[in-house]
């Protein structure tokens, strides 16, 4: 049986209440696949909850799911219906806090902005960076269908924080799953005291135990994290990007699956659980995470950082001891490598470069007069700092297709 129950406290014991039931299944089959609407095993409920005023002021709500045995309760204060070995409890908060940030901007030739006065009265009053609450309306529950003799300290993390072991006989219970993978950043909306009730829908579905390692292992924080919140907090938007771009190829793996079935004779959707369910981003389903690769998207950049740092930057250092500086210090030159200046790839490189540089260091000028007038700085350092940025990457494209 499943117990679902709603509330602002992160330690719940309010059974009796009734408005904090917000769903109840009953007779449930651990490791169905074929139950349900879809005949999947999936299961759905929807609802609005109404919200006190301290969740409209930035105060937090927790879902609290209860799994029992059936014929059992989670409330251990009814002793003839409350079994401890037949129970499992899990909660997380809903609402997520992201933070806001407000830069004051303007137009330097004219001074003037085009940001909301209200912004710039929050901003007076919160401060240049206001964490706000956030809602997304899907959610999913998963019970990983896994019969692996676990024992405990040999579950790898990170899929070690969810396996809960028994004190006493050293069992561990079925698994239970939030998974919010596929809730995009863009879905999320504020939470503030202007919104009085918010949509839920809740699923529930059976996980295989290797897409369950999936989800955990890109939910889990990356190693890397001394590179910064903020770079984790601005990658959110960037994996929606890749979230999409993964859904936008499963369609396509399933068009050219049903077109040229004969290509495939083995396939099983089971197997290779893309199909139709990566498409549906915005709903409370499961799909293939590909957590190996996105989850190195960031963590990839300083390796690829180091390797330039060590061949490329490194390997073309010298110390020039005939022209020193102020006649004691060796000077420091750069040079390519001898076997690169006696080829003819450096002649071609070169006029790529030159051409190239007729077009795009012409078309950076223009962007920096179109930035002056019509974008808004914080300042002309900000301004500057901008167009250094811009000259890089311009520098850095007009590098990149002679090569190619």
């Amino acid at each position: 049986d499943l117990y679902v129950y709603i509330s602002e406290h992160e330690h719940f014991t309010d059974f009796n209440l009734s408005s904090a039931l917000f769903w109840e299944k009953r007779d449930l089959v651990y490791g169905d696949w074929t139950s349900g609407e879809n005949s999947d095993g999936c299961y759905q409920h929807f609802g609005e909850l109404d919200i006190p005023q301290s969740v409209q002021r930035n105060g937090s709500i927790y879902v609290h799911v209860y799994f029992t045995k059936s014929g059992f309760h989670p409330d251990p204060r009814q002793k003839s219906l409350y079994r401890r070995l037949a129970t499992v409890h899990t909660s997380r908060m809903i609402n997520k806090y992201k933070r806001r940030r407000f830069q004051k901007t303007k137009n330097l030739l004219t001074g003037e902005t085009e940001a909301d006065p209200e912004m710039i009265k929050r901003a007076e009053d919160f401060g240049p960076v206001e964490v706000i609450s956030h809602w997304h309306p899907n959610l999913t529950i998963n019970m990983v269908d896994d019969h692996t003799p676990w024992v405990r300290g040999s579950v790898p993390p990170p899929l070690d924080q969810y396996v809960k072991f028994d004190a006493l006989s050293g069992d561990y219970f079925p698994i239970v799953y939030f998974n919010d993978y596929w809730n995009l950043q863009r879905d999320y909306f504020p939470i503030n005291e202007s919104v009085n009730r918010l949509p839920l829908r809740l699923s529930f579905c059976p996980l295989s135990l290797w897409r369950w390692q999936l989800y955990a292992a890109q939910s889990s924080r990356s190693p890397w994290n001394f590179l910064g919140e903020d770079l984790y907090e601005q990658s959110d938007e960037e994996q929606d990007s890749v979230k999409v771009s993964f859904a936008c190829f499963s369609h396509l793996f399933s068009w050219v699956f049903l077109v040229f079935p004969d290509f495939f004779p083995d396939f099983s959707w089971e197997k290779f659980p893309l199909g139709t369910e990566l498409g549906k981003v915005s709903q409370p389903r499961s799909g293939m995470s590909f957590s190996h690769f996105s989850s190195c998207v960031h963590p990839g950049v300083f390796p690829c950082f180091l390797g330039w740092f060590f061949g490329d930057f490194l390997g073309g250092l010298q110390l020039d001891r005939e022209h020193k500086v102020v006649g004691t210090f060796p000077r420091l030159s750069f040079t390519d490598k001898s076997t690169y200046v006696e080829s003819s790839t450096k002649v071609y490189d070169d006029m790529a470069f030159r051409y190239l540089s007729w077009i795009l260091f012409p078309l950076l000028g223009c962007y920096a007069v179109y930035s002056l007038l019509y974008l808004e700085h914080k300042g002309w350092y900000s301004w500057v700092l901008s167009m250094l940025y811009g000259f890089l990457l311009t520098f850095g494209e007009t590098q990149n297709p002679p090569q190619i």
